[in-house]
């Protein structure tokens, strides 16, 4: 990872929602946000499958509430927190992985409630299901019959874009790299990376990199990289990333 690049991306993330409290006279102390870590029932409900990273305990989903607006971020870094917008701005969402999961769940509700965004509410039951079938839909009206690298396990992208395209999966949890998953071997998105990039033509990226700090590692890579899911909401909006998040509220 690229230390100048993953400080400046944060950096600006942070200064650009700050204009954005500060304009709106956001941080003062009247104003209190809540984050929990939400249960896999309450975060996507019965999709249908149990191979799931958050039904496996590998991540959690932090939700945080603001003015009655939901935000919402997977992370391996869970954290329980109710402040101002203003407390959220000082914490140290460079060094801190559990600084950063509450300042992106926190960006994501308030600009949801500002209605910057959509989509920051995580699909259940069919949802994730339903989502991956219209990415598919998407990927072959768009790019036609790309190799599609899809970064960060997802069970349902798998099976459907497996079936559809030529496909090659990261991941960083090491109980899933080596394991075959509808007939995709999952390689380590660490060793794999250099040479997956190389041979993909289209990036299909999981938006909780914004969360674990490597999104940098698929920012500004010679070809287009797609991000998906509700973490990657606010992040999107004020970094200019292309998101696709189709069944999310």
């Amino acid at each position: 990872m690229n230390d100048f690049a993953y400080e400046q991306f944060y950096k600006t993330l942070h200064d650009r929602f700050a204009s954005l409290v500060k304009e709106h006279k956001l941080d003062t102390k009247s104003i209190e946000i809540h984050v929990r870590a939400l249960s896999p029932e309450e975060a996507i409900g019965n999709p249908g499958r149990t191979d799931y990273p958050i039904m496996r305990g590998k991540e959690q989903m932090l939700q945080a509430s603001y003015k009655g607006v939901f935000g919402q971020v997977f992370s391996d870094a869970p954290s329980s927190f109710s402040g101002t917008v203003g407390d959220v701005l000082k914490m140290d969402i460079l060094a801190d992985n559990h600084a950063r999961g509450l300042f992106i769940a926190t960006m994501n509700a308030v600009m949801r409630s500002l209605s910057l965004i959509e989509g920051t509410v995580h699909c259940k039951d069919e949802g994730p299901k339903r989502c991956a079938q219209q990415i598919g839909d998407h990927i072959q009206k768009i790019y036609g019959n790309p190799q599609v690298l899809l970064v960060g396990f997802q069970p349902a992208l798998v099976e459907v874009l497996g079936s559809r395209f030529s496909l090659r999966v990261l991941d960083l949890n090491p109980e899933t790299v080596g394991t075959t998953r509808c007939g995709i071997c999952i390689e380590d998105s660490i060793k794999d990376r250099t040479d997956a990039l190389q041979w993909a033509s289209l990036v299909l990226c999981t938006g909780s990199t914004l969360a674990n700090g490597t999104i940098v590692n698929y920012l500004d890579i010679g070809k287009d990289v797609v991000f998906f899911g509700t973490t990657l909401a606010g992040a999107a909006k004020l970094m200019g990333l292309q998101r696709w998040c189709f069944a999310s509220l």
